[in-house]
């Protein structure tokens, strides 16, 4: 089984996030991919972050005409920050040890993976698979992957990494959107549209609750 994890805030889930999921499930031609609402984030402590039900209901919804994309509330059931090691570890034992993991980020997620708690163990644990992003380009991919430490990087002839554990890393560029989460809390708080920004669910989902009106937060 061949199974993709993108985490994030998702604060709120949009288009961008779950085309860049699909077009990875698509060319990986992955089972599915199980977005993951961080309940803690480790980077975002001082910022407002609304909470994860919302969160996590709100990436039910944006999943919810795919048959290929999937919702976890697992950080959401696990005390403390969302360490993506430990989810790595607990998505590990549910799917066992014949399931290939591919782990979905965006590149100026990766370019600032040095900070991540045990990060040289994700490329132990699971494949990488990088989204290129706006104004984030990382010109010599193989010589940063040995900076960060990662041992025996060697490219392989259709164009991604493999290490010494076998795990691949790979660069894919998929369609880019011009879109972003504090773009429609911005909107969202000026009382304008947000429609075809993020999936017509979720738009009623904060309409209706009333998220983002006032504080960037329920």
């Amino acid at each position: 089984m061949r199974v993709g994890l993108l985490g994030g805030t998702f604060d709120p889930i949009h288009l961008g996030h779950l085309r860049g999921a699909e077009e990875v499930r698509e060319h990986l031609d992955l089972a599915k991919v199980y977005l993951i609402p961080a309940a803690v984030p480790p980077h975002k402590t001082r910022e407002p972050i609304t909470p994860f039900a919302h969160r996590y209901e709100m990436a039910r919804l944006g999943v919810s005409s795919s048959p290929y994309l999937e919702a976890s509330d697992l950080e959401g059931r696990r005390p403390g920050p969302s360490y993506s090691i430990e989810t790595l570890k607990n998505c590990q034992a549910m799917f066992g040890p014949r399931a290939d993991i591919f782990f979905i980020l965006g590149m100026d997620a990766f370019l600032e993976i040095y900070t991540w708690k045990a990060y040289l163990e994700l490329f132990e644990r699971a494949h990488f698979v990088v989204i290129g992003r706006e104004g984030t380009e990382l010109e010599e991919p193989a010589a940063f992957l040995r900076s960060l430490g990662v041992a025996g990087i060697t490219e392989n002839e259709r164009g991604f990494f493999t290490s010494h554990s076998g795990k691949s890393i790979r660069f894919l560029e998929t369609t880019r959107m011009d879109i972003s989460a504090s773009r429609i809390r911005r909107l969202c708080r000026e009382r304008r549209s947000v429609r075809f920004l993020i999936p017509e669910p979720v738009r009623e989902y904060i309409e209706r609750t009333g998220l983002y009106r006032d504080h960037g937060y329920a």
